[in-house]
């Protein structure tokens, strides 16, 4: 989110001056580019290093782009899921216990940065593989990797999708079969040195389901409620008009600009649901934009302090990047910054004439304020009037595009139980 709060005067300034802990430059709102990953370090040997010895046969690595050539006898994309959500979700309890019960080498006292294990489930069999491969190549766009797998199975994994802990990869045996992507295990690191391990759950089309992607869609939805709830509790009220917005937000804010113009939109949207249904709580834990824009709610520091600062009695955890993890507090975080621009633009003559002309509409103003900076929605509306959406920065046009789109695929029924609030809230 690389957005401010209106009448916040440094928020133009700031909006530029913060910077997730592990990035090292910022870029302006209008060249961010999706989707947000994990900043894993770059590795700069010219030879693929080796793994340490362990019980399974270490991989061979090609870098070479996918060709035709290799097992292509079943494409990934035509599996039916053979598992329900509930299914999918004991296996990868299961993948995760199988990586920490693996005991590390003895002359290892923490994992090592440069391997990344894959768990991969046969669907046939429900049989669990585990691979190692060199993070180097992992997050490398078109690496075509050889590995043996934990079950002794030769295996050719491609990276179709580098994105951190949310590289899309596919993986197919000797003879032909997919198997398909089930947990990543990524050694996050800092300074060069091992930070923790991260387990994350790609949207796999052979995991995917409608079942599995309303899952998603209740997640997101329980977790909101209650995250209102726990500010009402506060005696900070929040409307469900700005309830139902955030809704659509924590997909809209994770949807690929170039993916949501090349591929099928519905698609894309089941997709990111379907994360949220695979990992939960974890969800977008590493996900980090260039401007340090982190997590579910995807809220800049800057941000998320002024938000500490305005409603001290709500009690945010006062870490940026643990609140940002914590989904109920990150929830809770978005809500009060979606409260307070409001407010704040309701206050504002050229809004509520903008408003009252039907020139724009509240969540037209919320998603565009939540994704750039709201200061400058009344200037944009008083020179542009109804043209007021071409005057705002090109990735805001984008965002607003996904939300018209999603929100006309996606039916998500709305809470309603109160009238929109035209006017500045109060507690």
């Amino acid at each position: 989110m690389n957005r401010s709060l209106a009448l916040a005067p440094l928020s133009a300034l700031a909006i530029f001056c913060f910077a997730w802990q592990t990035l090292s430059q910022t870029i302006e709102p209008e060249k961010l580019v999706r989707p947000r990953t994990v900043a894993a370090a770059q590795q700069t040997q010219t030879k693929v290093p080796q793994p340490p010895l362990t019980t399974q046969e270490a991989p061979t690595v090609r870098t070479e782009p996918a060709t035709t050539s290799g097992p292509t006898t079943e494409s990934s994309s035509s599996l039916v899921s053979a598992f329900a959500p509930t299914m999918i979700q004991s296996k990868i309890v299961e993948a995760k216990r199988l990586f920490k019960t693996r005991p590390l080498p003895t002359a290892m006292t923490s994992p090592s940065i440069l391997f990344v294990n894959i768990a991969a489930i046969d669907q046939k069999t429900s049989q669990i593989h585990i691979a190692t491969v060199a993070k180097e190549l992992f997050l490398k766009k078109g690496s075509e990797i050889s590995a043996s797998s934990s079950l002794g199975d030769p295996l050719t994994i491609r990276v179709v999708r580098a994105n951190g802990v949310n590289t899309a990869l596919t993986i197919f045996t000797q003879d032909g079969r997919s198997l398909a992507p089930l947990v990543i295990e990524f050694p996050i690191e800092k300074g060069g040195s091992f930070k923790e391990l991260a387990y994350y759950t790609s949207a796999h089309p052979a995991l995917l389901s409608k079942d599995l992607s309303r899952s998603g869609q209740s997640y997101v939805r329980n977790m909101l409620d209650l995250a209102a709830k726990r500010l009402r509790d506060k005696g900070v009220f929040i409307s469900d008009d700005l309830v139902d917005i955030a809704e659509r937000l924590c997909v809209v804010e994770h949807v690929d600009h170039d993916r949501f113009r090349n591929e099928n939109r519905l698609a894309l949207y089941d997709e990111i649901y379907s994360l949220y249904a695979l990992n939960e709580i974890d969800t977008y834990r590493y996900s980090v934009s260039f401007a340090g824009a982190g997590g579910m709610v995807q809220m800049i520091p800057w941000a998320y302090n002024l938000v500490r600062e305005r409603h001290p009695g709500v009690g945010l955890n006062p870490d940026f990047v643990v609140g940002m993890r914590n989904h109920s507090n990150a929830l809770q975080a978005m809500l009060l910054y979606m409260r307070d621009t409001w407010n704040d633009l309701a206050a504002n003559d050229e809004v509520k004439y903008a408003m009252g002309a039907k020139l724009a509409t509240m969540p037209e103003l919320m998603a565009a304020g939540y994704n750039s900076n709201a200061a400058k929605l009344p200037g944009y509306l008083k020179r542009g009037g109804a043209e007021w959406k071409v005057l705002i920065p090109r990735e805001t046009q984008m965002y607003l595009q996904i939300y018209k789109s999603f929100d006309s695929l996606v039916p998500i029924k709305n809470r309603a139980t109160t009238p929109t609030q035209t006017t500045a809230e109060t507690n």
